[in-house]
């Protein structure tokens, strides 16, 4: 009877090593399991303003997307939070303006969260640009993608940048995106330090030669008789990109005449008068050569006088004499 009772006692000895063995290698896997953890992935499209006519001081708008996609390969119900932190680019910024260049030519930008262009997309590190807009993303499926669209503005009030192309990059540590799970209350973005990820993009703008232009009109007055030479002045006013090469040329007005006698007229009767460059009225201001004056923009209005006289002539029947002229602005 004992020797039946030995292979018993050993066999629930057996047992229990083979329980052992196989809990730790449960633990094992169990421990192991994290490895499987979410994950995210980014890209950006570059912000291309384009060809931007900065002469009238206005603002000018453009926009990139922001594409996001976030995996969870375990498919537990857990939340994650992105933080896209985005600095101030190659350009540098200054008081919280992000800058574009050219050289040593600087065009002030922004980037912003909404499309009222309110509030400002910066980064936690540098806080001067504004704070970086968290994306919150459930992860209860195996993936999960969302998108954001950054608006860009150019600021108002630079007609004065010169032309050509203005960049700023953001390569490198230019931009820090970081995200972390979480489950019920979500971090705040200066606590996520987590997953840093470089997102390069660039921010790119092309300044086009422009002029804007007005004219003042000339009104020689009233009269009785034209037995004396009368003149009168008005001006041309021009805002051009800084820099700019530019003519001005006045035509032959309504008659095409030459600069010195140009016509206005009543019905059938007529007022010879002539257009000038200088006080002395020695300069004709026409349109052939010789005649056109010229200047260079600065971006802020500049003004050109114009020299107006009629010259002593037979004095045709009472009433409102005018002529029309064409400014033509090149450049």
């Amino acid at each position: 009877m004992r020797g039946r009772n030995t292979p018993v006692r050993s066999s629930l000895i057996l047992g229990k090593s083979f329980l052992s063995r196989a809990g730790l290698a449960l633990a094992a896997c169990l421990f192991s399991s994290p490895v499987l953890a979410q994950s995210c992935s980014f890209s950006m499209s570059d912000m291309n303003f384009g060809f931007v006519n900065l002469a009238p001081g206005t603002a000018v708008d453009s926009t990139a997307t922001l594409s996001v996609t976030c995996s969870n390969p375990l498919s537990l119900a857990l939340s994650v939070r992105i933080c896209p932190n985005i600095n101030a680019g190659s350009g540098g910024q200054s008081g919280g303006i992000r800058r574009m260049l050219q050289g040593t030519n600087i065009l002030n930008y922004q980037l912003y969260q909404n499309a009222g262009r309110t509030t400002s997309w910066g980064s936690v590190s540098q806080t001067a640009l504004g704070a970086p807009p968290p994306i919150d993303l459930a992860l209860p499926l195996l993936f999960n993608s969302t998108s954001r669209t950054v608006y860009g503005r150019i600021n108002a009030s630079q007609a004065a940048a010169t032309r050509g192309i203005y960049l700023s990059s953001f390569a490198g540590a230019q931009t820090n995106f970081t995200y972390t799970t979480f489950t019920l209350l979500a971090p705040s973005c200066a606590d996520v330090t987590q997953n840093p990820t470089q997102v390069p993009f660039s921010v790119t703008a092309a300044v086009q030669p422009a002029c804007l232009v007005s004219a003042q009109n000339i009104n020689f007055g009233s009269h009785g008789v034209l037995n004396s030479a009368v003149d009168a002045t008005g001006a041309i006013t021009l805002t051009c990109t800084a820099n700019l090469a530019y003519t001005v040329a006045l035509n032959g007005g309504l008659s095409n005449s030459p600069p010195a006698s140009r016509q206005m007229v009543l019905g059938g009767a007529s007022i010879t008068y002539g257009l000038y460059r200088d006080a002395g009225r020695s300069n004709v201001w026409g349109s052939a050569a010789g005649q056109i004056a010229s200047g260079t923009g600065t971006g802020s209005a500049q003004s050109l006088t114009v020299y107006g006289r009629v010259p002593a002539q037979n004095t045709p029947a009472p009433g409102n004499y005018a002529d029309t002229v064409v400014v033509t602005v090149s450049y």
